[in-house]
């Protein structure tokens, strides 16, 4: 794959070394991307899996080993102005963002028919639509006519199969995917890509060993997607390799079966 060497990634939601956005800010400091790190760790402290016992600090530290500058911040992406806060400090640290990955999401506190609410569905609304799209807005702020880009969107495989329990998620996930094509042709002419990957049941330390080994038989493999799996095709989206794909969601699952 072609070198990042002297480009700016900005990666949300890496807080957690098992998480899919640590395996992408891993793959793009190795092609030599500088990275700026969003992280907002009172999300995972509350999660059945928990924080990551070594915390931001400690990720960067390990980035920066690669041998790339790496900057981090904690923000929460619903707050008034917090993307364009985001996207503002990532081009103040290295003068300017190439790639943006939007892989920040909430989930958990979801259910199924019968038990949602207003606040549920106005919250992962909140989290995984309406941030993104406002980081997308703010990231295209900084490019001038067709100074060329790259924004990824993380969605989920709920256009392939139904999502029972997790409707508030779902429907969160689904208009990010619906509004790619949009946002893509808004952003054609200023030469910036925008696709969305749906990188399909990942273990990411999230699942019962019950639920583990029931999804690994779905799997012609017999096993669960890694992080590195989605990692490696969202590295090739932002770099040079990348540059022709536009406006589609990628679904990358490995040939899970959802009805086996």
């Amino acid at each position: 794959m072609t070198s990042l060497r002297g480009r700016v990634a900005l990666i949300t939601g890496v807080s957690r070394r098992a998480g899919i956005g640590h395996a992408v800010a891993t793959r793009l400091a190795e092609l030599g991307a500088d990275l700026f790190l969003h992280h907002h760790v009172p999300h995972d402290r509350e999660q059945p899996w928990g924080a990551d016992p070594d915390g931001p600090d400690a990720i960067a530290a390990d980035l920066t080993a690669v041998g790339v500058r790496v900057r981090h911040l904690g923000l929460d992406l619903t707050a008034p102005g917090a993307p364009e806060h985001l996207v503002d400090a990532a081009v103040s640290g290295f003068g300017h963002v190439d790639a943006l990955v939007c892989n920040h999401a909430l989930s958990g506190g979801d259910g199924p028919l019968g038990t949602l609410d207003a606040a549920m569905l106005d919250a992962h609304h909140a989290v995984n639509t309406r941030s993104s799209i406002l980081l997308a807005q703010a990231f295209a702020a900084q490019h001038d006519d067709r100074d060329g880009g790259r924004v990824v969107f993380l969605t989920s495989g709920q256009d392939l199969g139904p999502m029972v329990d997790e409707i508030a998620y779902a429907a969160s996930k689904g208009a990010l995917a619906s509004i790619t094509p949009t946002i893509a042709d808004a952003l054609a002419d200023r030469g910036i890509t925008v696709n969305a990957v749906n990188p399909g049941p990942v273990d990411t330390g999230y699942a019962s060993p019950e639920d583990l080994h029931r999804v690994a038989r779905r799997f012609p493999g017999g096993r669960w997607g890694q992080p590195d799996d989605p990692a490696r095709l969202i590295a090739w989206l932002v770099s040079d390799e990348g540059r022709w794909v536009t406006g589609q969601v990628v679904n990358s699952e490995g040939g899970f079966r959802r009805w086996s």
